[in-house]
């Protein structure tokens, strides 16, 4: 009768100890939700403009090949349009670009993609070549990687901000370096790039992955919300200079060389 008894205790015990793990873990499976939304925006009903997708060259392998990883387009241009607004922006109340189209089309050229357009038109090509280039062994999941990748960075210049008083694209190096550095920036962030893609050396002023994945190692080692008040130090720091950015960013006591020095050293491209 004694072991008996123990042995229901043991049972009513450890029944109860089960339960409330049990419960611990519903409770911090829900906090953590709660503070995942609580994390970032909502860009879910946020209208990133209409997509007009055309693929110009639907006889070429590249064609077959993105008709083959992409089987709706125009969901997945939105898709990657609000992963980018989420990266450029704090919320959809910020001072965003308005952006009526985006047209986004296959051609069968060379090069790799590139955007075009002004105002509230947007226009996106992607290199059916580039695809071909990319199918790698047959490899879907690299043409997959790229191809997201690729529309980061294109979709980066449809919503990022300009900077103000020191030229433009064509005839001022700063500018160029921001708005192309930004777009790679975006892509490393949103996981468009591997460790391997970051170039040696260089200069923060070299623009593409020199300059994007120095802006995300800022992100995350010194501010977390960096890209955003980055992109929206054009609207604040006029005229627009990067030690202006930067300073306007992380506080007067910063300095964009002693930065670079320092992102240098932890990414071993220096030696001390």
């Amino acid at each position: 009768m004694k072991r008996q008894f123990i042995t229901a205790l043991c049972i009513a015990v450890t029944s109860c100890l089960l339960l409330a793990l049990i419960a611990l873990v519903t409770v911090m499976s829900s906090c953590s939700q709660s503070a995942g939304k609580k994390a970032g925006a909502d860009w879910s009903g946020y209208n990133v403009g209409h997509i007009v997708f055309e693929d110009k060259a639907p006889e070429s392998e590249g064609s077959r090949i993105y008709a083959s990883i992409i089987k709706d387009p125009d969901a997945y241009i939105q898709e990657q349009a609000r992963d980018v607004l989420a990266m450029l922006y704090f919320s959809p109340a910020d001072s965003i670009p308005p952006v009526d189209n985006i047209y986004y089309t296959l051609e069968d050229v060379e090069g790799i993609s590139a955007k075009g357009g002004e105002g509230k038109d947007a226009y996106v090509f992607y290199s059916t070549r580039h695809i071909e280039h990319s199918y790698v062994g047959e490899n879907t999941d690299k043409v997959l990687f790229e191809t997201r990748g690729v529309l980061l960075h294109e979709l980066t210049h449809v919503y990022q901000l300009s900077p103000q008083g020191i030229g433009d694209y064509d005839t001022d190096r700063v500018f160029w370096c921001f708005i192309e550095g930004m777009a790679d920036a975006v892509r490393v962030a949103g996981g468009g790039f591997l460790p391997e893609d970051r170039p040696r050396g260089g200069n923060y002023m070299d623009g593409y992955r020199t300059t994007g994945f120095f802006l995300v190692w800022l992100r995350d080692n010194k501010d977390p919300d960096f890209l955003r008040k980055f992109n929206a130090s054009t609207l604040e720091v006029i005229p627009w200079s990067f030690d202006g950015a930067i300073r306007h960013c992380l506080g007067e006591n910063a300095n964009i060389d002693e930065l670079w020095h320092e992102y240098q050293v932890a990414v071993g491209d220096i030696k001390l």
